[in-house]
């Protein structure tokens, strides 16, 4: 059944994929408005929840094994969804296994220190995920859009001059190679927003109340240098999309197909990394059962031995007669019409 998903999942998200080496033009190779043929809007909360299921399974598992970690780096222009999508997608999830993180202007310490380091202060533990809600992807998004920001950040004037962006995009992915050498899996998503949902979305935020808090007129500013991030967005896709750290551009026109795009490289990537439970050794075995034969010498009079076992199997007896319930039933169905149809695509 594993090997089945992954393949369904490595097929959904292929497109996805920036091809490390290729020169990318986002206008060009990426569509925000893309919706993918087989999908529809009425499954996405069935796909949705399927999805979050498997997340839950397997960061469970990269917890127990404590082996390999995952840093999610999330990249969009302001309005781009990235809160909502963490808080959709991460809704199944161990919370303690899961680590957020979102970076806003440097502090007076963080720019005493090299451009890289603030990051490296908040990168997850092994069996941890760690989130970036903007990532150090900043470095040479924002940072080249506003260059006076690399005027705060104190360089030497040689670091400051002709080629900075194209040794910040080696020394980024050296230091995702080194990150990846020491099991830590480094994805990276950018939700591709179009300027005319921006514009609707900054609109809704003004429109309704509840949403005022979100709006920012400077958020609303920055539109004026849309044409200069995509540049840069399509410049940093071309040069650090890698092998061991590819990047994956989300359409993020429709939310709803947006977050199951990142549910789909999520799960695969740790379906990929397959963390197994430990097994305990004999000595280890020897030790449980004793635990258990005492554990069930001190039961109550009346009281199961082992409630636990017994439910079990009185969980298992009633699973042998019992029927589907209708919301599993239409479920079941529902997935198995969208996973013949991904085959098909």
């Amino acid at each position: 059944m594993d090997d089945e998903r992954a393949k369904l999942l490595a097929k959904f998200i292929a497109p996805l994929r920036v091809a490390p080496g290729s020169k990318v033009k986002l206008a060009r190779d990426f569509d925000p408005g893309y919706k993918a043929s087989f999908l529809k809007k009425k499954e996405g909360a069935t796909i949705l929840q399927a999805g979050v299921e498997v997340l839950a399974e397997y960061q469970a598992r990269l917890a127990a094994q404590d082996t390999w970690g995952m840093v999610v780096c999330l990249q969009a222009m302001d309005a781009g969804g990235k809160d909502g999508t963490i808080r959709h997608v991460m809704s199944g999830v161990n919370p303690q296994g899961v680590r957020v993180c979102g970076f806003k202007v440097p502090s007076a310490e963080e720019l005493d220190h090299d451009y890289l380091w603030r990051y490296a202060q908040r990168l997850p533990r092994r069996g941890e995920i760690g989130i970036f809600n903007r990532s150090h992807y900043e470095e040479v998004l924002v940072v080249r859009v506003h260059p006076e920001l690399l005027d705060r950040q104190r360089l030497p004037e040689q670091a400051k001059g002709k080629g900075v962006w194209a040794r910040r995009y080696t020394e980024i992915n050296d230091w995702e190679h080194f990150l990846a050498d020491n099991g830590f899996k480094v994805v990276k998503l950018f939700l591709n927003l179009s300027k005319e949902e921006q514009r609707c979305r900054f609109l809704k935020r003004v429109d309704l109340p509840d949403k005022n808090w979100k709006f920012s007129a400077a958020d609303a500013r920055e539109r004026k240098y849309w044409d200069d991030y995509q540049a840069a967005f399509s410049d940093m896709l071309t040069h650090t999309s890698t092998e061991w750290a590819p990047w994956y551009v989300i359409p993020a026109d429709h939310k709803w197909f947006a977050r199951i795009c990142v549910s789909a490289v999520l799960a695969h990537t740790l379906m990929d990394i397959d963390p197994r439970y430990p097994k305990v050794d004999a000595a280890k075995q020897r030790d449980l059962a004793e635990t258990k034969a005492l554990l069930e010498a001190e039961a109550p009079k009346g009281a199961a031995a082992d409630p636990f076992a017994a439910e079990l199997a009185a969980g298992a007896k009633q699973g042998e007669g019992s029927k589907e319930s209708k919301q599993a039933r239409k479920q079941r169905k529902e997935m198995a019409k969208v996973r013949a149809r991904v085959a098909k695509a």
